[in-house]
């Protein structure tokens, strides 16, 4: 089973390998820049269009997020 925490770390991990600033992809994806915080340190999850949106501009596979194995 595939858990919150997974994807959150997978997250976090994403946004430091991209080098973009929390405010930035905030900007990006048109959401506050407190949700991005948040989605990584709460227990609060993207919408689905926005989890699109962070997947395109963090340039990553929605799999890879979400802890799906092809």
């Amino acid at each position: 089973m595939i858990t919150l925490d997974q994807i959150r770390n997978r997250l976090i991990e994403a946004i430091k390998n991209s080098g973009i600033t929390k405010t930035e992809l905030a900007n990006r994806i048109g959401v506050c820049h407190q949700a991005i915080g948040q989605y990584l340190y709460q227990n609060k999850m993207p919408a689905l269009d926005t989890c699109a949106n962070l997947c395109k501009v963090l340039d990553l596979d929605a799999n890879e997020i979400l802890c799906i194995d092809k």
